[in-house]
């Protein structure tokens, strides 16, 4: 199943703000919604990277099951995007995706933040992509 977007969810998801991702719970568990970087991809999903060790890796391993909710910030219209589908999580390409949300969100001339970046990518790291399945959206 392919989710339609408006130009309004799209203008929203190609902004650099946060989006919460949220995981499936494990058995007995609550889920486990955490602020992420991220990045809506022409072909429709969605990108973001992680520690291979987090916890979120770990249970998107075991449940496939996720979700990302982008909001306007504060003082704006309200409008948010909730994606949801399954997720999965690829040990190649997080240097790259890294790269380009660091872009997206930070000043990279800033050497603070550069050497943010440079932390991260020699990390052990991975890429988690959402083929959105489900939409769900309000915006006044």
């Amino acid at each position: 199943m392919t989710v339609q977007l408006t130009d309004a969810d799209r203008a929203l998801l190609a902004r650099p703000l946060n989006a919460i991702l949220t995981v499936a719970p494990a058995p007995g568990g609550r889920p486990m919604p955490r602020p992420v970087w991220f990045e809506h991809l022409a072909d429709g999903t969605v990108e973001m990277i992680s520690y291979t060790g987090a916890l979120r890796v770990q249970r998107l391993r075991e449940d496939p099951w996720a979700a990302v909710l982008v909001a306007a910030p504060v003082g704006e219209t309200e409008h948010w995007v909730s994606l949801e589908g399954k997720a999965t999580v690829h040990a190649d390409g997080a240097g790259e995706t890294m790269t380009r949300l660091a872009a997206r969100y930070w000043d990279l001339d800033d050497p603070k933040h550069k050497a943010e970046l440079d932390e991260f990518l020699a990390a052990d790291t991975v890429r988690i992509v959402l083929q959105p399945e489900r939409i769900a959206r309000y915006r006044l």
